[in-house]
């Protein structure tokens, strides 16, 4: 079951990078795979359990993806504090933006649930 779930999803992300090289050089690879196996999901309506034995086995060794970027903080701390306020000031100017937009899409969303709901 394992192996099965492992082979589902290293074939979305193959098929991810795939469409990556051929036509989406923008996104990449295993994004692409990610967004085609939530639609496959989604599509399917429930997760199987080859595939969920394989994600919750993965999860186990998540930890171990994020020290390489704490390594490389560490590595470039002086470059990082050269341009600290140019980093601060960027991400707060983008969590102000995400977090405007994000309460306008859902003042909207908002909007067009109530008008669905109102009899006609």
């Amino acid at each position: 079951m394992l192996l099965r779930g492992l082979t589902w999803l290293v074939l979305f992300q193959l098929v991810g990078t795939a469409l990556n090289h051929l036509f989406l050089s923008i996104l990449p690879g295993p994004i692409i795979g990610l967004v085609l196996l939530m639609v496959y999901l989604m599509i399917r309506g429930e997760v199987t359990e080859p595939i969920s034995l394989a994600a919750s086995s993965l999860l186990r060794y998540l930890p171990l993806l994020l020290v390489p970027p704490a390594v490389g903080v560490m590595v470039y701390a002086g470059q990082i504090a050269d341009d600290f306020w140019a980093i601060v000031g960027s991400l707060v100017l983008s969590l102000m933006i995400s977090l405007t937009f994000a309460g306008w899409l859902m003042q909207k969303l908002i909007d067009r649930q109530a008008r669905r709901r109102e009899p006609s």
